[in-house]
Parts: structure tokens; sequence; C-alpha cells
């Protein structure tokens, strides 16, 4: 599975040896990622529970990875270096109905500069590229402005109210041609 590249990021795959990494500590993730890991690691919605979560799923199928989660990794600065800045995914391949779901989480830190709006960018054009993929659907809160304004910003609608209490569902389709 090839890095994602994009103006600023370099899109990682997490495989399972990065996710495991991830699980044990960010100076393991930093390592492996090539990349600062900031002290604010882990982002938002992206805790050990999701970690756990991804591992868990690539380790029963391996062949996956592409379909959980992606490092985004802010490529070399001088004099900084390259800095792991969040991550997003989603939650599996395509459903029988060719919508898949995603999920991102930027650091504190990163929060505001384009970061979420160019990794939900590169993940649509990623989900889109797929012959199965019919649709992306991604849940918030309504309060949550700056995600809703990057999923507004990305092509996505809101549908109605989300699966948790509190949440609602936005969604978009694959253009065509």
């Amino acid at each position: 599975m090839k890095i994602i590249r994009t103006d600023r990021l370099d899109l990682v795959p997490a495989t399972l040896a990065l996710v495991e990494a991830d699980i044990e500590s960010p100076e393991a993730l930093a390592r492996l990622l090539g990349a600062a890991v900031p002290s604010s690691w882990p982002p938002g919605e992206y805790d050990r529970a999701a970690m756990e979560f991804f591992r868990d799923r690539l380790s029963e199928s391996p062949e996956a990875v592409g379909w959980y989660g992606w490092y985004a990794v802010h490529r070399s600065v001088e004099p900084h270096g390259s800095v792991l800045v969040g991550c997003g995914g989603y939650l599996g391949p395509p459903a029988a109905d060719g919508v898949v779901e995603i999920g991102y989480s930027i650091v504190p830190e990163s929060q505001r500069l384009g970061f979420a709006t160019e990794l939900v960018h590169a993940l649509l054009s990623r989900a889109f590229s797929m012959p199965q993929v019919v649709g992306v659907i991604a849940h918030t809160t309504s309060t949550n402005l700056g995600s809703v304004r990057v999923l507004e910003k990305c092509g996505f609608s809101l549908v109605g109210p989300g699966r948790e209490p509190g949440t609602v569902r936005y969604a978009t389709t694959k253009p065509t041609s």
C-alpha cells in the first residue's frame, strides 16, 4: 500500500506494525513513521479503543490495509522536520451498498490550518477511485463546527440524525462523469 501525497501531507496507511507501535508508545510510532509525534497525540476520537479496533481488524484481515486508518504526516518543514498532525480513515471496507464511512482527527496545535480538509479530500478521492464505492458518510455533532465546516467544504450534505445519540450524519456520493 503506497503513501498518498497531498499538497502538504503524506498519508501513511496504518499497517498492523504501525498500529501496534501506536499502542505501545509515541516514541515507537515516531520511529516507524520517521516523524515527530506531538505530546498531544492521540487526537480527538482516535483513542486507545479506536487503535485496538484497527489492530484487531488488521490482525484478522491484513489485506484490508488502506480500509482503516491513515496517519497524516506534515512533510518536512525546515527546521522542524516531518510532524504527525492527525489521522483519518475508513471504518472498514465498503458495505454491500457501496457506502464507506470516514472519520478524522487533528491534534489541537495543528487545527484551523486546513489539514482536516486536505485529509478528507484525499480520503474521498481514494474511496471514489474504487469502483465498488458509490458513497461516503461521516458522523459528527452539530456543535462541532470545525468538523461540520470540513465536511461541507468537501461536498458532504447533512442527511439526518446519526447512529449515536447527539450525532448527525453527513453524506456525499461519487461524482458522475
